[in-house]
């Protein structure tokens, strides 16, 4: 028996699928057997008439035919009889077999749902589900987090004025199965998104749909724009000693061949950018090697207090032909932290040595070592602390990125090759540690670094990893 249901007598089946019953009315149940209600009769005849009405109704014809063309006197009665019988059996199914193909299309829009909504959820990106008039039918909940204004039965453009997207739900069909189009939302915060809009046809008689699939490329963006900055940079501080260089070579080759004078003030030039050239060579490769191992924590141990003193012996040179004055103070004795020796003497030299060239001459530096407690965490705090001009704070949170540098700074004038912090805050990332800047116009600068202490007898206390940890700028 064939049943059609609707909204006032509804029950859920064993599939999960609610279907809704549509009682026929009263001219619908003629016919129906004593078991039952139905569309189809029980009683043999009657369902056989039924099957054959479209043949009754041609018999019904042709005797009319003959009535009104020969004059048979049983003839218009029978065709009466027979019209009334074909219309009484066509006419209630054909009313019911409206009401059932539209509840086919609900209850197929509802099987469509419950098979593509748990598909949606699984994506890791956001997903929405359209009708063809671009209505929405299901998101995920990635796109309820992207799009404030997404709702069920609303059009996809109350959630997106996205000309390029709006553009490409039109176009989607049979032909032009699918599309990706790149596209920015500026409210709440800029994004760079790119859409995929597929025509999708689902094994249901629901009809098709279409498919909406987004990925944010903010973060991919952010970082090719990084990537071009830093080729750019890199050429042009690579590019600024080599110019140097083919400036004076061709002067020693044309008109000084034989000065010389010329050739003694021209060689120490020479010689310093070919010296800055090298540096440059050589930052960029250690930048390098501490990114591709930035996973990997180092586990050697590392005497911290011993270390810091022999970079500062290295720099002791430096700061003597600068009449700068290195002091270091411990208070932690001989305690070890576990690392790479080369990289934390690699740091503690890049920020000694930049404490002493920015500092001013006859100034002082001030290395301190003391034990600090971050969170849970027994941690050594080595600080550098200088005397010099200080930095404005709109700086501060620029100062670690690849070849950085405040303007009209000394560095420009002193060589710098803008690099030195953007290794010191890799090294100290990769180590599990803090850096943290604090700088204060006329009164100098002062850099720390937080490393975990080591204790062999209770292991390492681990510090969370914060692979793209910025560092912290104190007040």
């Amino acid at each position: 028996m064939l049943e059609v249901y609707r909204d006032s007598d509804s029950k859920r089946f064993s599939d999960g699928i609610v279907r809704r019953k549509v009682i026929p009315a009263a001219s619908d149940r003629r016919g129906a057997s004593s078991h039952g209600s139905g569309l189809l009769p029980r009683h043999g005849v009657l369902s056989r008439l039924y099957l054959r009405r479209w043949l009754v109704l041609l018999a019904a014809a042709v005797i009319g035919l003959l009535s009104l063309f020969h004059g048979l006197p049983l003839a218009a009665p029978t065709a009466a009889i027979l019209t009334f019988v074909a219309g009484a059996a066509f006419i209630p199914a054909s009313r019911a077999r409206l009401r059932y193909d539209a509840v086919s299309v609900d209850r197929a829009k509802e099987e469509t749902l419950a098979v593509a909504k748990p598909i949606a959820d699984a994506l890791p990106d956001p997903a929405i589900l359209l009708a063809r008039d671009g209505t929405i039918l299901a998101f995920n909940g990635k796109a309820r987090d992207l799009f404030d204004g997404l709702k069920n039965g609303a059009h996809i453009s109350s959630a997106t004025r996205s000309p390029q997207v709006l553009d490409a739900v039109m176009e989607c069909g049979p032909v032009n199965r699918q599309q990706t189009v790149t596209f920015s939302e500026r409210v709440p915060v800029e994004r760079h998104m790119a859409a995929t809009v597929s025509w999708l046809v689902l094994p249901s008689d629901a009809g098709p749909s279409i498919l909406v699939y987004l990925r944010d490329l903010t973060e991919q963006r952010r970082l090719d724009q990084l990537r071009a900055d830093f080729i750019a940079n890199a050429s042009h501080e690579i590019k600024t000693p080599l110019a140097s260089l083919s400036g004076f070579i061709q002067t020693l080759h044309g008109a000084a061949r034989h000065d010389e004078a010329a050739r003694d003030r021209f060689l120490p030039i020479m010689a310093k950018q070919a010296e800055r050239m090298a540096r440059l060579i050589d930052n960029l490769m250690s930048l390098s090697r501490v990114e591709m191992r930035a996973h990997l924590k180092p586990q050697g141990e590392v005497a911290i207090a011993e270390l810091v003193e022999q970079a500062c012996e290295a720099l002791e040179p430096m700061a003597a032909e600068a009449d700068v004055t290195v002091a270091v103070e411990s208070e932690v004795g001989d305690v070890t932290v576990l690392g790479d020796r080369d990289e934390l003497t690699q740091v503690f030299i890049n920020l000694v040595h930049n404490a002493i060239k920015y500092g001013g001459n006859g100034g002082s530096v001030q290395v301190k070592l003391k034990r600090q407690r971050s969170g849970s965490q027994d941690m050594i705090a080595i600080s550098v602390e200088d005397d010099g001009p200080g930095i404005l704070g709109q700086h501060l949170p620029r100062l670690t990125e690849r070849f950085y540098r405040v303007a009209g700074a000394a560095g420009h004038e002193k060589g710098g090759t803008g690099l030195g912090l953007a290794i010191v805050k890799h090294v100290v990332n990769r180590h599990r540690g803090e850096l943290r800047i604090a700088s204060e116009v006329g009164s100098g600068s002062k850099f720390t670094v937080l490393l975990a202490e080591h204790k062999s007898n209770l292991g390492l206390l681990e510090v969370a990893f914060k692979p793209t940890a910025q560092p912290t700028l104190e007040e």
